[in-house]
């Protein structure tokens, strides 16, 4: 994964193309980012005052960006910069691909970066003034969900890396051996920064056979069904609109009926991880990818 832009305050990027300040996009307003709109299941009760209220959702955000792309006298270079936009926003791997998202990344005077996933749906140029190197933008951006997103965070956990105690002989073959890691900071254990929950994509590296991923502290397991060969692996990724079982050859991999996919999430502060298989070798590895999330910028 190529490491992202280092985006100055007032500056962002949209499907990686940098606006605000700085460049020839300048922008007036953005709107969307704060609490966003809920889908709720209130009931009114019959017969009787009151409501009862049921649990509410989150829908995705709608932001929008009032922007314009702005090189006095240079009609030729603005109309460049709405086509590099207009290119971004028409990505087929994006726009043809179910899930699949973009990002926009906001950077705010005296705040980090952050990044909301989602895709671009409105684009909408006012070109009366494109002679004068003018071209008012109205772009609009329909996130995902509700979060915003830290970068990119790997960790990896080898099954072979063992506890307190060492080894007994004589060995037993194949070796069937759980990773409970002893202190904090040590393989096993993951800090997660942000101020909610966040889904991560777990890859298993073979060989080995039918792994189990256990997140302690919501006792929640994914056990994935079958062998892993060597060289292969297994990619679980738990995050909303994907969910999915993929082996590296592209074909899917089965769980269990009582491994869910949908619940499976790192919560802010400290997670331990625990992961068991069914290894003759002891080189296989667990990769757990994960993003903060925070529910404000």
């Amino acid at each position: 994964m190529s490491t992202p832009v280092e985006l100055e305050d007032g500056q962002h990027e949209l499907a990686g193309i940098l606006i605000g300040r700085g460049t020839p996009v300048v922008i007036a307003a953005i709107e969307g980012l704060g609490r966003a709109p809920q889908r709720t299941a209130d009931v009114e009760p019959p017969g009787e005052d009151g409501l009862w209220l049921g649990p509410d959702l989150f829908n995705g955000r709608t932001i929008r960006i009032d922007a314009r792309i702005k090189l006095p006298g240079d009609q030729e270079g603005a109309l460049n910069v709405h086509e590099q936009l207009q290119n971004a926003a028409d990505d087929e791997s994006v726009r043809l691909a179910g899930g699949a998202t973009t990002d926009l990344r906001l950077k705010f005077v005296g705040r980090p970066a952050r990044t909301v996933r989602g895709r671009i749906r409105a684009l909408n140029p006012d070109l009366t003034q494109a002679k004068h190197g003018l071209i008012p933008l109205d772009i609009e951006f329909t996130g995902q969900d509700h979060l915003f997103y830290d970068e990119q965070q790997t960790t990896s956990m080898p099954l072979g890396s063992l506890t307190q105690g060492g080894l007994t002989f004589p060995l037993m073959f194949p070796f069937t051996i759980e990773y409970t890691a002893g202190a904090v900071g040590r393989p096993g254990f993951i800090d997660v920064g942000g101020t909610a929950g966040t889904w991560p994509v777990l890859r298993i590296t073979g060989p080995c056979a039918n792994p189990t991923i256990k997140h302690v502290g919501s006792g929640r397991t994914l056990t994935v069904q079958g062998s892993i060969a060597d060289g292969d692996w297994v990619e679980i990724d738990t995050r909303p609109g994907w969910r999915t079982v993929l082996r590296s050859n592209g074909g899917g991999m089965p769980l269990t009926a009582q491994s869910r996919i949908d619940l499976f999430r790192l919560d802010p502060g400290l997670n331990e991880i625990h992961w068991n298989a069914t290894d003759p070798t002891l080189t296989s590895s667990l990769a757990v990818t994960w993003w903060p999330a925070y529910k404000a910028l």
